[in-house]
């Protein structure tokens, strides 16, 4: 019975941090479509910085406010139930992005409803605005932009779990910060400069192809702040470490966490 119940909670606990992370990693594309300021946001001055040429703020895809969820659950999944079980809910999120985007794409080939053009016809300020374009324009991302995220998605996850796993078997149970946070840092960095390189260099259209040293200013802009919210992230880390054993009991949680690490 005691056997039974232990699996019973294993499986519930995956189910939940597999919702965790498909969810957010689907919210992260769709929304990263918007890019927003993070100097607005604290109300400062906007950065300016000089990298190779270009002068940079931090302008940054809303994606960012949600990836770094997707991460934190990498780690737990990636601590107790190890390499497969990141591989196996990588492959479905990439799967299931892909899916998205295609019903997205789908859906914004159906001719709009004409009572629902007219009833949208202005905007809050009484200009003219045409909610389909709108709608169009938000949804539809280039498929080079679809690509590269997909294709940085799946190499930092796996390049997230293999340092992840080489560094506890370096650190054991303890040190879980080093792990936790030094695998998303480097996974992170190659993620940032991979999906860039892909979307607006390698497959852009020649008429708006990034030259590849705005592609690199750009990329190191948006590592900083992805380092910056992994620090401090760390401690969200051991909360989500403490519920788990409060769940599964300490003695359970150590010993799937063991396992993980040698079927890895």
């Amino acid at each position: 019975m005691g056997k039974t119940l232990a699996t019973g909670k294993k499986q519930q606990l995956f189910l939940i941090l597999s919702g965790i992370f498909i969810t957010n990693a689907l919210l992260a594309e769709i929304m990263g479509v918007k890019i927003f300021s993070a100097e607005k946001i604290i109300g400062v001055a906007p950065a300016h910085i000089e990298i190779l040429g270009f002068n940079l703020d931090f302008n940054l895809t809303a994606g960012v406010v949600l990836w770094p969820v997707v991460f934190l659950t990498t780690d737990i999944i990636n601590e107790y139930f190890g390499r497969e079980g990141i591989k196996k809910i990588s492959l479905l999120t990439a799967g299931l992005i892909s899916y998205a985007f295609l019903i997205i794409y789908t859906i914004t080939l159906l001719p709009p409803a004409q009572f629902w053009l007219e009833l949208n016809a202005l905007d809050a300020f009484g200009n003219v605005f045409n909610i389909d374009l709108a709608f169009n324009k938000i949804f539809t991302q280039g498929l080079g932009i679809i690509v590269g995220s997909l294709v940085a998605f799946l190499i930092g996850q796996l390049l997230d779990v293999y340092i992840f796993q080489k560094l506890r078997q370096f650190t054991g149970a303890k040190l879980i910060w080093l792990r936790a946070t030094g695998s998303t840092l480097i996974s992170q960095l190659i993620d940032s400069f991979v999906v860039l390189f892909l979307a607006f260099y390698l497959l852009a259209p020649a008429e708006s192809q990034w030259p590849l040293a705005q592609v690199l200013a750009v990329g190191s802009v948006n590592y900083i702040f992805k380092f910056i919210i992994a620090i401090l992230s760390t401690p969200i880390i051991y909360l989500g470490h403490y519920g788990i054993e409060k769940y599964l009991g300490v003695e359970r949680a150590q010993k799937m966490a063991e396992e993980a690490t040698q079927n890895s």
